[in-house]
């Protein structure tokens, strides 16, 4: 046997540059792809999660484009600082505002200056809440930049100075934003036509129309002793629409009040609901029974 040490098969290095890494390069990109260009502290972290199942088979289908830049190269000095103590003292570390201005800058590059067609976004927990209504919103985009930020956050100015819009996944602090870009990319990226294999799935799940979703079920008919809702087996379409309708309802009314309140205030404003009271608190059926008795969500025994 050689005496020669092994060859290492792990991740391969990449040297720092101030140019934007595509990932996946090998891969085409269609003419008009969407891109998502990524500012952080670190450009390996991507593409994570998604470069698997349908987010990574549309992305190497070339259907969206994910670019990072790193953060460092920008930095200050012989060690490329990126941050300083907060103004005003305090804990931790705040990204210095020349330093991002020169990463947003790099990414800016060949994008479009309308912000309605290539949104900038800072993902910080004092932003506005991400919905489904703002994946929508930035999936009919061109694409998107989003800034990961670290540390206490990232000094004002520059978010002022470039109209930077924040937006938060909740009410939790994370710490850095490179989990939460993930997630918003996912979100968006699979209401990208062709992303699915079935554009229904985008149409008939949560919040698409205000509401939680319906419960869901599969085979084995029935498991430790609870049984699939009768009308799921029936074939009657319309009283599975039906039934499903009620369910997302009532679930939406116990769970998320807030969600509730805000459908209730649409089916009002609609031209449809006029002769009617639709601000009443309606009661919910649950839309079927089986075997006598109401079809409860998570309780079909």
């Amino acid at each position: 046997m050689s005496g020669a040490p092994p060859k290492s098969h792990g991740r391969l290095a990449i040297s720092a540059s101030v140019q934007p890494r595509e990932l996946m390069s090998h891969n085409p990109r269609l003419k008009g792809a969407w891109t998502a260009r990524i500012i952080t502290l670190f450009p390996n972290a991507f593409p994570g999660t998604l470069g698997l199942s349908l987010t990574g088979k549309a992305l190497d289908m070339g259907l969206w484009a994910l670019e990072t830049i790193d953060l460092r190269p920008f930095g200050e000095g012989r060690h490329r600082n990126v941050d300083d103590t907060p103004a005003g003292g305090g804990a931790g570390m705040v990204l210095r505002a020349d330093v991002v201005s020169k990463a947003l800058d790099q990414a800016a590059i060949g994008a479009p200056q309308d912000r309605t067609r290539w949104p900038v976004v800072y993902l910080s927990p004092r932003g506005r809440p991400f919905d489904q209504a703002t994946a929508r919103r930035f999936s009919e985009a061109d694409g998107i930049t989003l800034l990961c930020g670290r540390f206490e956050g990232v000094d004002e100015r520059v978010l002022e100075h470039y109209g930077v819009e924040e937006v938060s996944l909740g009410d939790f602090v994370l710490t850095g934003g490179e989990i939460a870009a993930q997630a918003l990319i996912d979100a968006t990226v699979r209401l990208i036509p062709r992303v699915l294999g079935n554009q229904q799935s985008t149409e008939e799940e949560s919040f698409s129309d205000g509401l939680l979703e319906h419960p869901q079920y599969t085979k084995p008919p029935v498991w430790e002793g609870r049984e699939i809702p009768d009308i799921l087996l029936s074939g009657n379409h319309a009283k599975i629409a039906t039934w499903r309708r009620d369910m997302a309802e009532r679930l939406t009314k116990e769970r998320r009040p807030d969600l509730w309140r805000a459908h209730i205030t649409r089916m009002a404003d609609r031209p449809e609901a006029e002769g009617g009271d639709p601000m009443e608190d309606r009661e919910l059926s649950g839309g079927t029974h089986q075997r006598g008795k109401t079809a409860e969500p998570g309780d079909t025994r």
